[in-house]
């Protein structure tokens, strides 16, 4: 178990040591909380929750209720669970999922993960495609990665922006849905619509 502070917010979390960042809130996570800030309209997903860091403190910021945890571990979500009762927040809804496998909900304003990074892209590739998905319209992904390049032209491809910050040696993405369709699927049709024929009068 350990204490941190977290934007003005005392957080307690319990852990296991087979889970990720065991004794202290990951420098990544951290990074990536920087640059988030959180309002009362938000609905937030937490991708990848892990023992719960972000989602927690986003539920203490912008309620419970309007948050979602989810992670393919079953420790994870349990451990998960536990703290969110620790740190007073027990009505945060957490499940297990695998990416958004089993999630109804949608229309998030914003989604937040730091995604695994020490396996091939297929996990941060659904994590993307299917989260910009589940944003409503202007609302954001936020990812943290020790990798640019291809997190970097994956989002382009998608989003079609996105904003990086490099802090302590982590690269922090974010991605505002600006349209209901995939960046590359938009510019596709685009090419394939031929110019309208202008008439003879």
């Amino acid at each position: 178990m350990f204490k941190t502070t977290i934007k003005d917010f005392e957080l307690t979390f319990e852990t296991a040591d087979e889970l990720f960042s065991p004794n202290a809130v990951d420098r990544g996570t951290l990074a990536l909380l920087s640059v988030i800030e959180f309002d009362e309209e938000d609905q937030i997903c937490d991708l990848g929750c892990g023992y719960g860091v972000v989602g927690i403190l986003a539920a203490k910021a912008v309620g419970p209720e309007n948050v979602l945890m989810i992670d393919n571990d079953k420790m994870a979500v349990e451990m998960a669970k536990k703290n969110a009762r620790l740190n007073g927040v027990p009505d945060v809804k957490i499940m297990v999922s695998d990416g958004f496998t089993t999630v109804e909900e949608h229309g998030f304003s914003k989604i937040i993960s730091n995604p695994p990074y020490h396996v091939d892209f297929s996990v941060p590739k659904a994590f993307i495609e299917k989260g910009f998905n589940r944003l409503r319209l202007e609302g954001a992904l936020y990812l943290v990665t020790k990798r640019k390049t291809w997190y970097e032209k994956k989002l382009r491809s998608i989003f079609g922006n996105v904003a990086i910050s490099e802090i302590d040696g982590y690269y922090i993405f974010k991605a505002i849905k600006k349209s209901p369709h995939y960046a590359s699927k938009a510019k596709k049709e685009k090419i394939k619509t031929p110019p309208k024929k202008r008439k003879r009068r």
